[in-house]
């Protein structure tokens, strides 16, 4: 007896003490969106919007966050899988604005590292079949070629373009749109159907949702109208979205993808992808445990075959196991329980159960986003009503099978009577409420350690389905509307003599003890809400004394920006990011921002063309004012810690300017603050003509240039054609607020000056440009 005991208490004891987390072909995956995604207080800003509400996922034991496909689609109105330019994540302006529906590139990378700071990985939606937007915004000039071949439904509209550092957008007339000349241009031949490859033949060929894209080796050529028209080459397709899908990894630091509509491409490009994803993206190749799941809507047996083609380095969603959740929902307890786990695929190694979808799960929504309908028309099967009383009974068995269980947002969120879906405040429990079933079986997986049990199914009858994750838990399901399920002698792996409780709360207080070679009598709830703290159809009943124990690591994440002039945008109303370093010139480029956390180091690897030439790189705080420099050359490693939390932006320059331009890597490895107020105003530090201005307020032409920072003898003033004229002052202050120098200039019209400060002592200070009792500018220099 005092064996068995000590065996209880060393059994307890590895339950409740903190272990690995789970692997990520085992996570609790949230869909971080729904169909229409739309929030009034963050307008075009889910990026936003998501950040403020990890810090809630994190205390609900979320470990990934599906986020929808994040590059430039022809419009804001678009939800993200209509691809328009890869490149784009929403730092260009094209399309008439620079956000994607997710919110600019800075709100976008900042969200990327709020979720690796909560210890959340992202796993992020792409679609690889399909584009479409061809063409500038103002009906689509350039974007038709008469030479294409026709599908019969895209009009021609196969010519894709793009602004860049190098050519912005100066109109919308097919001029300037066929001349533009960013990275991964795109012509009628790069589509279905080609000289080489017939269209509207089969799923993979067919344009489902604009012009299809043909991954073949002989689906290159060149465009009869473009003027920007670089020579294409074998496999251009396959090449070059393989090099996009590495530099889009690298670029946002995402941990997983899900692929959008793996029927309509062959598996080839699929496995391809994802090898590269695991094995050849450098810094971020995610290896074996890459998370991957793709979309194929059919039976078990098309799941297995396409999981088995792709080497299984990626699963697939359940839709086979759908099916039977979907039959216990409409059975309305008519459907055999029993029967549940033949329908689940037979390959479960990557495998992603669920019960719904923003595809299975299209509602008619009110003005204020209730539900009134559904769009049947609109959705892959039937869906599950969130409100359903039998959630709780499907939401029970995705999480006990084997997989990593997909949880929806509509499912764990309630937003469907609310009146709140456009307005409430993710932060709020109040606003955006949490079904408590769903949550409760969350916690059970996670603090239960379900996956690290062997899945073993116990018992199986009409109205009662027991799972067991080997002596973790029995999760114990019931679709009987009134009618308790009282199970005597449930086999297990528990050791005689175990107490086990249920989890759930259905059964109060009550304690089960196991006898008879594992043995177990447990009672499960019916689905009226009846049992104690309104469980519905499910419970879980594991060792007595486990208390919360499943946190997940806080994490740094690793972005990198490549310089280069076919990337970012140099336009006004851009992020005017990007570019490569300008010849003979120390003009600066601005690399992009970092959302920081105060007291964590920040470090950076820069990676130049030039191994001898020096490069400055800068960093700005919040406000833009400087905060610290470096120089060198050819692999450059960099560490500053900075005391505030909130935004630092990265500037490069040519140390001198004898030195001949260069493409560079910019790599940053940073832990962001657990949460942020994204409603905060994000100033816009740009480079123009190779200065850096203090405010996003001043127009283009009353730029004041401040020049160069750091400085060793003479500061230079630069004055664009401000709407001042007569007396300017200009400062120079030390950080105590005495003035150093201080030199009055006649202004009335375009004027520059410089201040020797040679004599001063090095240290940072402070420069200020006075127009009588108005301050114009404020900018901290660094004297060398």
């Amino acid at each position: 007896m005092k064996r068995i005991s000590l065996f209880i208490i060393l059994f307890l004891g590895i339950l409740g003490g903190t272990q690995a987390q789970n692997s990520p072909n085992r996570q609790v995956v949230l869909q971080g969106f729904w169909w229409d995604y739309w929030n009034a207080n963050y307008p075009n800003g889910w990026s936003n919007y998501l950040a403020e509400l990890a810090p809630r996922l994190r205390a609900l034991g979320i470990d990934a966050v599906w986020i929808p496909p994040t590059v430039k689609n022809p419009g804001t109105n678009s939800v993200g899988y209509v691809p328009f330019d890869h490149y784009d994540l929403g730092d260009k302006y094209q399309k008439n604005n620079v956000k994607t529906r997710m919110g600019d590139k800075d709100e976008l990378l900042r969200m990327m590292a709020i979720m690796k700071a909560n210890g959340l990985d992202v796993i992020q939606d792409i679609v690889l079949n399909h584009m479409n937007g061809a063409g500038a915004a103002i009906g689509g000039a350039g974007g038709a070629d008469p030479a294409a071949m026709d599908d019969g439904q895209t009009s021609r509209f196969k010519n894709f373009r793009y602004s860049c550092y190098r050519r912005p957008v100066i109109n919308e007339n097919n001029v300037d749109y066929l001349a533009r000349s960013g990275r991964f241009p795109k012509n009628w031949q790069n589509f279905y159907p080609n000289p080489g490859n017939p269209c509207c033949t089969n799923d993979i060929n067919s344009p489902w949702w604009g012009p299809d894209i043909s991954f073949e080796a002989n689906a290159f050529g060149q465009s009869s109208n473009a003027t920007y028209n670089p020579v294409q080459d074998s496999d251009y397709m396959r090449k070059g979205m393989r090099d996009w899908i590495i530099w889009y990894k690298k670029q946002q630091g995402w941990d997983g993808v899900r692929l959008d509509a793996i029927k309509h491409f062959p598996s080839y490009i699929a496995e391809d992808y994802l090898w590269n994803l695991q094995f050849n993206a450098g810094f971020a190749s995610g290896g074996n445990d890459l998370f991957a799941v793709g979309e194929w809507v059919g039976g078990k047996a098309e799941l297995d075959n396409w999981a088995n083609s792709v080497q299984n380095r990626s699963g697939t969603f359940d839709f086979a196991l759908r099916n039977a959740l979907v039959g216990i929902i409409n059975g309305i307890g008519n459907f055999d329980m029993g029967s549940v786990p033949s329908y689940q695929q037979d390959n479960r190694q990557r495998t992603v159960p669920f019960v719904n979808n923003h595809d299975t799960f299209r509602p008619q929504l009110s003005t204020n986003g209730n539900y009134t309908g559904w769009n049947l028309g609109q959705q892959l099967g039937l869906h599950i009503e969130p409100n359903n009383p039998r959630l709780s009974v499907v939401y029970g068995i995705i999480l006990a099978v084997d997989g990593a269980p997909q949880i929806f947002f509509e499912d764990l969120f309630d937003i469907g009577y609310t009146g709140k879906r456009y307005s409430h405040q993710p932060r709020s429990e109040t606003d955006l409420p949490v079904r408590s079933d769903i949550a409760n079986l969350i916690w059970c997986h996670q603090n239960l350690r379900f996956k690290q049990g062997p899945y073993l199914v116990r018992w199986q009858a009409q109205d009662a389905l027991v799972i067991e994750r080997g002596g973790r838990a029995l999760i114990a399901l019931n679709d009987n509307w009134n009618t308790w399920q009282n199970l005597n002698g449930v086999q297990t792996n528990f050791p005689d003599g175990t107490q086990l409780r249920d989890y759930s709360g259905a059964n109060g207080t009550a304690v089960r003890t196991v006898y008879g070679g594992g043995k177990v009598d447990i009672s499960i709830p019916p689905c009226d809400g009846s049992a104690l703290q309104g469980r519905r159809g499910y419970a879980v009943w594991a060792p007595v004394g486990i208390t919360t124990n499943y946190i997940r690591t806080r994490k740094t994440i690793t972005q990198e920006w490549e310089m280069n002039d076919d990337l970012g945008d140099s336009h006004a109303l851009s992020l005017r990011q990007g570019g490569r370093l300008p010849d003979s010139s120390t003009v600066c480029r601005t690399v992009g921002k970092l959302f920081v956390a105060g007291g964590q180091p920040i470090r950076l690897e820069v990676f130049t063309a030039d191994s001898i030439r020096k490069v400055n790189i800068s960093l700005l705080d919040a406000q833009c004012g400087f905060l610290d420099s470096t120089e060198g050359a050819g692999t450059i490693n960099y560490t500053y810690t900075p005391v505030l939390s909130g935004w630092v932006t990265v500037t490069v320059r040519n140390a001198d300017s004898l030195t001949a331009g260069q493409r560079l890597f910019v790599k940053a490895t940073y832990r962001a603050p657990d949460s942020a107020s994204t409603n905060i105003p994000k100033p816009i530090c740009n480079c123009v003509q190779g200065f850096i201005t203090s405010s996003q307020d001043l127009q283009q032409d009353e730029v004041i240039k401040i020049w160069p920072n750091p400085v060793k003898d003479q500061l230079f003033m630069e004055f664009g054609k401000i709407a001042h004229q007569g007396l300017l002052q200009v400062k120079i202050l030390d950080l105590g607020g005495r003035v150093i120098r201080s030199e009055n200039i006649a202004y009335y019209g375009q004027q520059s000056t410089s201040v020797q400060i040679s004599d001063l002592a090095p240290g940072l200070y402070i420069t200020e440009i006075w127009n009588n009792q108005e301050r114009l500018i404020t900018q901290k220099i660094v004297k060398q």
